[in-house]
């Protein structure tokens, strides 16, 4: 597919694959599930008539509620819009039923399918998962809250920019396995992988990337959230913890997760680069790995002096400042120049971000570097060498795009491949590099172990003014006061959260269906922060044992909960004295806290109300299952170490266990960056893989 500058109002249409064949619930739990659903985001109305599929209210309050919308709905929406907002229910959201259908039969694990159909065939108590999924999907479908919000499509700043045109391997078709031979193939496309690829190219030598995920230009770019989780996330967006506690969103996309992350572009503080060396990995403390950080972020022009910070920024920064707390500006990946958009989560249609598919990736291809999307590798492969296993290249299935370009239709072909290869590198991410190595017969017992996942919170607030979040830079202030609460570097940092409604509206906790839809419809006037735990404590990843897909096994420790709940603290604070009319915690335990018209502003945080609210926040604590957790990071389960016992990769990046085969990507961080990890894992990477270019 090709890019091409054009001037559109809108980015093109990115169709999303059938939906999956067969019913995933039966009649009678369809129905079950839509009466749940309709009740966490009902049909509101006020009527004579008693209708228990609808939230019927009397003409005061009916009245009121209409009142507290129309100030903060946009002047262009009428009555006539509000009252179609509010008759609006989930069920009712044209394609929910659809979304419904493709999150359970693709994305959820079968035992989480299998709970919920246990539940809905029961009437048992509704779980929070469920709550949560039910108000994404609505959020994701609704017609009627982007007018409500004066939430537009497209970014209002900036215009479309013009992407790289990549040449992709294509096969006809074919009933026989393709062999295709190169030196070196890469295993995805991301942070780390793009920058092996490079590097590998440039050197000479003939590299072929696979990537599991399709290409998008930036003419596609922002997707919507209804397309954007499905192309561009994996597992559709919906992956948590075996045990529900912390929802985990990770790229997968051409380009990994620097197509779809927030810009932040940090490196390696000093403290963690002296843990990993104390740890036995002094490269972490060498120039050489300072060259490394500098070198790739030279390649991305990153900056911070090109900033133009949003209100939810200047509020961290303001904040920080008016309390004492040291904060910061956070360099960007933005080329060098200004980047005024909040949407590139779902893609960067200005094509301003320089992630992999804008830097290292075109870099790669200019050097030779051939492309394959749609590849899902099933197995290295190894020859025997003097009793070593010695990795011999990748065996995989391609599946093609429809006739049209598109992954909708049902003309694709799909066809077996083996590309035999001299070196191998796995670059799948910290949720797939460990099962790629277990499906291809690795046993090492630290493959998939050490997960850290930066799992953060986050506190809300709706300020009397219209704020319009989304737009502009999403993360350009960090406050780290709090990094370093045990003296041993593990703490929390607090940073702005993306503003898209679809990121933001989940994570709030649901008390009624009218408060939900009251709250929902605020969201111009709210910002929200994240309290990010660089966590000590660990988990792991492991492959379902019905259909191999990845599980994740982490709850966020009581250590690390409270070193978050410092951060919850101050993130409460930045925002009361910047004005918050309303304080919002994602926790059920912990009710709103409303500022009163007659507070004492000159009091500032010692306002008797206040304090007893944060006092409230320290007495319950953080618990589980009442606060939503999520986590955007995920680091370590293919672990760097000085020793196999300790790890799964060498300091050279080599898999322990074999020749040829190495590692590079965040999987083999020694344990949490604390800083948002897109830097750390390109630096590493261009060590690595120069030093397998160096041994060719």
């Amino acid at each position: 597919m090709t890019s091409t500058e054009l001037d559109l109002l809108a980015p093109l249409a990115a169709p999303l694959p059938p939906l999956p064949k067969g019913e995933v619930l039966s009649s009678s739990q369809w129905t079950t599930l839509l009466a749940v659903a309709d009740t966490l985001i009902p049909s509101i109305e006020t009527s004579t008539k008693n209708d228990h599929l609808k939230l019927i209210l009397d003409e005061p309050e009916y009245a009121a509620a209409v009142q507290e919308l129309q100030a903060v709905v946009p002047n262009e929406c009428g009555p006539e819009a509000i009252s179609q907002y509010l008759q609006e229910s989930a069920g009712s959201a044209p394609g929910f039923r659809d979304s419904v259908q493709r999150t359970f039969g693709s994305y959820l694990r079968e035992d989480a399918v299998r709970g919920i159909r246990v539940i809905l065939s029961a009437l048992e108590q509704l779980i929070k998962s469920l709550a949560a999924l039910i108000i994404s999907v609505w959020v994701k479908q609704s017609p009627t809250l982007g007018s409500i919000l004066g939430f537009p499509r497209n970014p209002v700043h900036g215009k479309p920019g013009k992407g790289f045109n990549y040449d992709f391997i294509h096969l006809p078709p074919g009933n026989e396995p393709e062999v295709l031979e190169t030196e070196v193939v890469v295993v995805g496309s991301g942070c780390g992988g793009g920058v092996c690829a490079k590097n590998i190219a440039e050197a000479g030598h003939r590299v072929i990337v696979v990537e599991r995920a399709y290409h998008f230009p930036p003419e596609y770019f922002p997707m919507t959230s209804a397309d954007g989780y499905v192309h561009l996330f994996h597992n559709g967006g919906v992956d948590t913890s075996d045990d529900s506690s912390i929802a985990v969103l990770a790229g997968q996309a051409w380009g990994g997760g620097g197509t779809v992350n927030w810009s932040a572009s940090l490196q390696t503080q000093a403290f963690v680069r002296q843990e990993w060396a104390d740890g036995g990995l002094s490269f972490f403390t060498s120039s050489e790995y300072q060259e490394s950080l500098d070198r790739v972020c030279r390649r991305m022009g990153v900056s911070g002096d090109h900033v133009e910070h949003n209100p939810n920024n200047k509020f961290i920064l303001e904040g920080a400042r008016r309390l004492g707390y040291s904060a910061k500006v956070v360099p960007q990946n933005t080329g060098g120049k200004k980047h005024y958009c909040g949407y590139c989560t779902f893609g960067c249609g200005a094509n301003e971000k320089q992630g992999p598919v804008a830097s290292f990736l075109p870099d790669a291809a200019k050097a030779g570097a051939r492309f394959m999307e749609g590849f899902e590798a099933e197995k290295v492969l190894f020859d025997q060498v003097n009793g070593k296993k010695v990795a011999s290249g990748l065996q995989g299935t391609w599946k093609s795009r429809d006739g049209h370009g598109n992954v909708c239709g049902d003309d694709r072909i799909a066809r077996r491949v083996t590309i035999k290869a001299k070196r191998v590198i796995v670059s799948c991410g910290t949720l797939n590099s460990p099962l790629l190595l277990l499906r291809s017969g690795l046993n090492n017992p630290q493959i998939g172990r050490n997960l850290h996942l930066h799992p953060v919170t986050l506190v809300s607030a709706i300020f009397p003014q219209e704020i319009r979040p989304w737009e502009g830079p999403i993360l350009t202030t960090l406050c780290d006061e709090f990094q370093n609460l045990d003296q041993q570097g593990h703490g929390a940092k607090i940073e702005a959260m993306t503003m898209l409604p679809s990121w933001v509206l989940p994570f709030q906790s649901w008390r009624s269906g009218l408060d939900f839809k009251v709250m929902a419809s605020q969201h111009s006037h709210m910002v929200s922060q994240i309290s990010l735990v660089r966590d000590r404590d660990t988990g792991r990843v492991y492959p379902d044992p019905v259909d191999g897909k990845c599980r994740i096994a982490y709850t966020p420790s009581a250590f690390d909960k409270k070193h978050a709940l410092e951060g919850v603290l101050a993130v409460a604070k930045i925002m009361y004295i910047a004005g918050a009319k309303q304080l919002l915690l994602a926790s059920s335990a912990i009710p709103p806290f409303t500022r009163a018209d007659d507070i004492n502003e000159k009091m500032g945080i010692n306002e008797p109300r206040f304090q007893a609210w944060l006092a409230l926040i320290e007495k319950n604590g953080l618990g589980s299952p009442d606060t939503s957790w999520g986590s955007a990071h995920q680091m370590g389960t293919c672990r760097m170490a000085d020793s196999e016992r300790k790890g799964v990769v060498d300091p050279q990046g080599r898999v322990w266990e074999a020749e040829g085969l190495y590692v590079a990507d965040a999987s083999v961080f020694p344990s949490a960056s604390g800083v948002n990890p897109m830097v750390t894992n390109m630096a590493i990477s261009d060590w690595i893989s120069r030093g397998i270019a160096r041994g060719m």
